[in-house]
């Protein structure tokens, strides 16, 4: 173990939940804290379904004497069945445990990547219940007892969930079930169309990616009606061709200090592709719960706006998929009148520089301790 800090593992079932026959405990995570000490105040970060366990900023969080819970839901690795309600009950059995076990006084929420959005909503409920069940479905049991967390940081952090994937989704799929075929004159890789792109090419770019998104929430719909009259509960459906946002292609739109034509799946006409993306497997029900722009609770804004505790929100000047309006768009629904936005000169993750991470944390630290 690294000197200045350590870590215990946690194994917790949270209510509606029990531990699997196999041993394994439906929420699980480690805790960092600074060594030989017990911190007054600490982070938690959770993502819909990436491990967050060993997040890359833990170590360096807690080395400066704040705890950190690197937590992980029931759907950590299971994106495909997805839900809200339930995800943030489990979210909630970590904030209680830093509460009542751990010590803690000061929770704070940090939205990092995906989470964003999801510890939003996670605040959200906490402070003023809205969240609905899935479709055909009862409210999870303990989403109505959720314990606000404090403070909350939004930490190179797309606005929401259907937002982030319609805005990376190729727009010129023609057939969902057919990922061969494609319509020219969307086509990001057509030389015809650009790169550079015009503004009339982006509107009708973007026009596409929402409609791509309705047609497919409107088959979940009717789709989870025939499955349902037969006897089935739901079905799992894939999703082709989640890399392709212009603006990975084009570093003139929305610009940073990214280096061009490049994703998180790395080159984004190969990635895009490729079988490895966002959303590559959903239920019906998850589709319509997290991704779809009409129906998902997983939109950021709405519930940034119940956001009112101190936030502080930090972009990546070279993320290759979180762009510099996405932070601007998530500062501006915040409801907190004690907002502040830093930007760090580094990739999503603040791999590079080699500086970057050090930055990040003592940017949050010193954030955390002038409030609290």
């Amino acid at each position: 173990m690294a000197a200045g800090y350590q870590r215990e593992f946690l194994g917790l079932t949270s209510p509606g939940t029990h531990r699997n026959g196999a041993g394994f405990y439906p929420c699980q995570g480690l805790y960092y804290a600074p060594a030989g000490k017990r911190p007054t105040a600490a982070l938690i970060a959770t993502h819909y379904n990436v491990d967050f366990s060993e997040h890359y900023l833990a170590s360096y969080v807690a080395e400066r004497g704040l705890g950190f819970l690197g937590w992980n839901t029931r759907f950590r690795g299971a994106e495909a069945h997805f839900l809200l309600d339930h995800a943030l009950v489990d979210i909630g059995t970590g904030v209680r445990w830093l509460v009542e076990e751990a010590g803690v006084d000061t929770v704070i929420l940090l939205g990092n990547s995906g989470g964003g959005s999801l510890m939003a909503a996670y605040q959200s409920q906490a402070v003023e219940p809205n969240v609905r069940p899935g479709v055909g479905l009862r409210l999870a049991r303990g989403v109505e007892e959720l314990i606000p967390a404090a403070g909350y940081i939004a930490l190179a952090a797309h606005p929401g969930r259907p937002d982030v994937l319609t805005n990376w989704m190729d727009a010129a799929v023609v057939d969902e079930f057919d990922p061969t075929r494609t319509d020219p004159e969307l086509d990001l890789w057509n030389p015809d169309n650009g790169p550079p792109y015009s503004p009339e090419f982006v509107e009708r770019y973007r026009a596409a990616q929402v409609a791509r998104n309705q047609r497919i929430t409107d088959w979940c719909k009717s789709e989870l009606e025939r499955v349902n009259a037969a006897g089935l509960s739901d079905r799992i459906f894939p999703l082709s061709r989640t890399w392709a946002d212009p603006r990975m292609v084009d570093p003139t739109l929305d610009p940073s200090g990214r280096p061009p034509n490049t994703c998180y799946g790395g080159e984004p006409r190969r990635a895009n592709g490729s079988v490895f993306g966002l959303g590559i497997a959903n239920s019906l029900r998850t589709w319509l719960d997290m991704w779809s722009l009409e129906t998902s609770q997983c939109r950021g804004e709405p519930h940034m706006a119940r956001v009112t505790v101190p936030t502080l929100v930090i972009g990546a000047d070279a993320d290759t998929g979180v762009f510099p309006s996405d932070a601007a768009r998530i500062y501006d629904a915040l409801g907190s009148s004690e907002k502040m936005a830093h930007t760090v000169g580094g990739d999503h993750y603040f791999q590079a520089p080699e500086t970057a991470r050090d930055e990040v944390a003592d940017v949050v630290v010193e954030w955390a301790r002038s409030k609290w």
